[in-house]
């Protein structure tokens, strides 16, 4: 986590070299080696939100201080703070209440006002990363497309499961929007995603449903990332780059694992797919956040130099 020293380096930052706000016109690059780079901004879940608001200031903060220009949003930092797993069942239900009226009630110019200070910092939100569930009313699956939308994101990608899938795809068809199935390693459960099977089974649904593969999760999994990218490669709309080891093993700091990130990129590179590479933060690292999001983006540049 951000010592408050740390924070308000990036905040001095933000006012001086690195010019964020409306006098900034330039798009920060983030393309290496003809490979479009970004980051799930789970990465940067330790970062403090602003008083009574959310992490939306400190993500441009941080992606700025790292220099990647692209980002797939993850929801929950933009929502109400979430309870601790120790609340009671009643105040659980409250901050699920809660959050269902925020979701539908918040009017879009605040998303829209998040898009504006994301695009004056030059940072594109590629993707909006918000799970659909089965808990999910029907208002609260319309009004994703509806934040989607406003933020600027050309696609939703989720980790969602199959069923809920079925719901989703008639508003994905009604707004012309795409959803990328995000998978994780729980093989034992056919409603999850993980396998190629339950790949297949959501891009079946519809046209509208694509897959946003993570390579840490699958590797996990026991499956080959490269041999699944080289056969579905046209279903697939971004990567999440993290290392894993086998077997359900854990996350781990990058090139000491067995997620094949080298061969994955190396191969992005050489056929020119249009599929962009989030740098996805997860293992238990030394540094602050954006520290170690800037190691994971070196080994990215150092591998595709």
């Amino acid at each position: 986590m951000y010592t408050r020293r740390e924070f308000g380096t990036l905040s001095a930052m933000a006012v001086g070299g690195f010019a964020l706000g409306p006098r900034l016109t330039a798009q920060v690059p983030s393309t290496v080696g003809g490979v479009q780079v970004g980051v799930q901004t789970y990465s940067f879940r330790a970062l403090p939100r602003t008083p009574g608001g959310d992490q939306s200031e400190a993500i441009i903060q941080a992606m700025t201080a790292c220099g990647l220009g692209d980002c797939e949003l993850w929801s929950p930092m933009l929502e109400p703070a979430r309870v601790g797993g120790d609340a009671g069942p009643e105040a659980r239900q409250r901050a699920r209440d809660e959050l269902r009226r925020w979701r539908v009630e918040t009017p879009l110019a605040h998303f829209e006002d998040i898009r504006d200070r994301f695009a004056a910092a030059g940072l594109t939100i590629y993707g909006f990363n918000y799970s659909f569930n089965d808990s999910f009313s029907d208002e609260e699956i319309d009004r994703g497309f509806a934040i989607a939308r406003a933020l600027g994101a050309e696609i939703i990608t989720s980790s969602a499961t199959l069923s809920a899938m079925r719901r989703v795809v008639p508003f994905a068809e009604r707004h012309q929007m795409v959803v990328a199935v995000h998978n994780h390693s729980n093989v034992s459960d056919p409603n999850e995603f993980a396998t190629m099977e339950s790949f297949a089974a959501a891009t079946a649904l519809s046209p509208t449903v694509k897959v946003n593969l993570d390579i840490g999760h699958f590797t996990a999994a026991n499956f080959d990332a490269v041999a699944y990218l080289r056969e579905h490669h046209a279903s697939i709309t971004n990567l999440h780059l993290k290392d894993r080891r086998r077997d359900q093993g854990p996350n781990v700091p990058w090139g000491t694992g067995d997620t094949p990130i080298r061969e994955v990129l190396q191969l992005l590179q050489r056929e020119q797919w249009p599929i962009r590479a989030h740098l996805e933060y997860e293992h238990r690292g030394t540094g602050s956040p954006v520290e170690e999001v800037t190691r994971c983006y070196d080994y990215v540049k150092q591998v595709l130099a």
